[in-house]
C-alpha cells in the first residue's frame, strides 16, 4: 500500500504502534494473522493469512486501509493497491517462509540498514500471540504451531 504521492515524514514509532493496533483488530475481525509486515518511508507491505473458512481478506484490508487513512490524514493511501495472490506453489511452507523473508527484507534491499532485523518498522502479528516475532530462530516453528491451533477449514 502506497501513500499518496509517495509522501514520507510519517514513519516513526508512535505511527507504527498505531499502525499495528489498526492491523490487530483488522486481523481478529476476519479471522487472519499477518506473519510478515514492514513498513516503508512511502509505502507498506502486508502478507496476510487466513485459518478459518470465515476468513476474509478483502474485508480486512478495505478497513484497514479505511482506518490507515485517517491515520495518515491529510495524506491518505494511494486509491489503488498493489495486491497479490498467492498462487498455489506460494503456498507452500518453504515458499511462505520465501515470500515472508522478501518482505522483510525491503529495508535492506532499499538500503536503509545493514540487517533486515534492525529496521523498527516490521514484524508479524498474529492475534493472541503477541510474542512471534520473524528475528527470533523459531518463528516459523511458533507461527505454525499456532495457525494449526486455530486452523478451521474443512471442519
Amino acid at each position: 500500500m502506497t501513500v499518496q504521492d509517495k509522501a514520507t515524514g510519517w514513519l516513526n514509532a508512535a505511527h507504527h504502534g498505531a499502525l499495528r493496533r489498526i492491523m490487530f483488530h483488522a486481523l481478529a475481525r476476519e479471522c487472519l494473522c499477518c506473519p510478515a509486515y514492514c513498513l516503508m518511508p512511502d509505502h507498506g507491505h502486508f502478507l496476510f493469512v487466513g485459518y478459518d473458512t470465515q476468513s476474509k481478506q478483502r474485508a480486512a484490508v478495505r478497513w484497514m486501509r479505511r482506518e490507515w487513512n485517517l491515520l495518515l490524514a491529510p495524506m491518505g493511501l494511494q486509491h489503488q493497491p498493489y495486491d497479490e495472490v498467492l498462487d498455489e506453489a506460494d503456498r507452500e511452507r518453504e515458499a511462505f517462509a520465501n515470500v515472508s523473508g522478501y518482505i522483510l527484507r525491503n529495508p535492506l534491499r532499499a538500503g536503509l540498514v545493514d540487517a533486515w532485523q534492525d529496521w523498527p518498522y516490521s514484524g508479524a502479528l498474529f492475534p493472541g500471540y503477541p510474542k512471534l516475532n520473524p528475528r527470533k530462530h523459531n518463528f516459523w516453528i511458533d507461527f505454525w504451531k499456532a495457525h494449526h491451533k486455530h486452523l478451521r477449514f474443512g471442519e
